[in-house]
């Protein structure tokens, strides 16, 4: 182990020669001790954390053998690519909400399972054909052990004598003004009203556990910037059988090199020269999949446009597809050649010039009208 790096097998407690499974096993444990909502210590936060980069690297094969050849997934120490954050884009907020249905120091009484968001980035391109993508989660999945019952053998929840199943606990205070009555969620049963007689050790009678979980994705051809997909029962699992939560994808185009999408319309900018302009020409047009041939007429002026049918987005909600906009931008030569001057001079006798102009802002004026 390089000085200085992170030693991730003594942080989850396990040998080099641990097994994907005693590796995943010794995580769920460690991320249950060190939840702050369990433990009291001062640096349960950092602790948990540190849980979760272990096991990120831990349960990747790529990372993994890079992190024990290297002793650290850096890619400026290793040499190799950036295999990017290692949350995949989750915060520490994410984090808690993924694995324990809450922020830092919450507890909630809702069973059910929250969902979860997540923004992916796709290329106009994608958004145009489709495409597959997958995300990592973390997250709570149903526990194997207990079969999402949260109890070894079957006997299931009772009524939490504490706070006689009601998941709140009142403390009086007296004060000038009378007795204050104040409500927290029972530390017993978690604000569920409800405990188990013989817990599950996997997950702590939860009939849950937090699990790193591939998910892949369908993006439909022709979605949107903002767009939002929703995958029902991918979210976070709900306590002991309780309805699971939904995924949310929110997606996020890249800008593209020289195309701009407004609505199903796409639009592009090409440039002309003066005598394409003038006699007109067939351009060449890179589409979003495919060149596109493009008829500019003669005498075509700067700022004209000429709209291509059917060659835009494909329409998300519907048949058929935008279409393709494409703005002339005619450019005036800033050096010419003693020819090229002639050339012009020439041109500019046979256009008349009564104000004496020269050629070159005479036809500076005709184009752009």
């Amino acid at each position: 182990m390089k000085t200085g790096t992170k030693d991730y097998y003594e942080c989850l407690g396990v040998s080099r020669e641990a097994c994907e499974a005693e590796i995943k096993k010794a995580f769920r444990r460690k991320a249950r001790e060190t939840h702050p909502d369990v433990c009291t210590e001062t640096d349960a936060e950092e602790r948990f954390k540190a849980v979760n980069e272990a096991y990120d690297v831990l349960s990747d094969p790529q990372k993994k053998a890079m992190y024990d050849q290297y002793g650290t997934v850096d890619p400026r120490m290793t040499g190799g690519p950036d295999l990017g954050d290692i949350f995949g884009g989750f915060g520490m907020e994410d984090l808690f909400s993924a694995f324990f249905g809450g922020a830092a120091g919450s507890r909630r009484s809702r069973t059910e399972g929250r969902d979860i968001a997540v923004t992916l980035d796709i290329t106009l391109e994608e958004a145009a054909a489709g495409a597959s993508k997958q995300v990592v989660l973390n997250r709570m999945v149903e526990c194997e052990e207990c079969s999402a019952s949260g109890s070894v053998d079957g006997s299931g929840v009772q009524r939490c004598t504490d706070c006689n199943g009601t998941g709140q606990r009142q403390s009086y205070r007296q004060t000038f003004l009378g007795t204050m009555t104040t409500s927290t969620p029972c530390t017993t049963c978690t604000g569920s009203g409800d405990v188990i007689a013989n817990a599950c050790e996997e997950c702590a009678g939860q009939g849950r556990v937090p699990d790193r979980d591939h998910v892949d994705i369908d993006i439909p051809a022709g979605i949107d910037e903002g767009m939002q997909i929703r995958m029902r029962g991918r979210g976070e699992a709900g306590i002991r059988g309780a309805a699971s939560g939904d995924l949310l994808i929110n997606v996020r185009i890249a800008p593209h090199e020289f195309l701009h999408r407004q609505g199903d319309d796409l639009h592009c900018r090409v440039a002309l020269s003066i005598s394409q302009a003038a006699l007109g020409a067939d351009l060449p047009v890179n589409g979003i999949d495919s060149e596109v041939e493009v008829a500019v007429t003669a005498g075509a002026q700067h700022g004209d446009s000429i709209r291509v049918r059917g060659k835009g987005m494909p329409r998300l909600r519907g048949s058929g597809r935008g279409d393709l906009i494409v703005h002339i931008a005619v450019e005036i030569p800033r050096k010419l050649s003693k020819r090229q001057k002639e050339l012009l001079a020439e041109l500019g006798e046979t256009l008349g010039d009564p104000d004496r102009q020269s050629t070159l802002q005479k036809l500076h004026k005709w184009i752009t009208g």
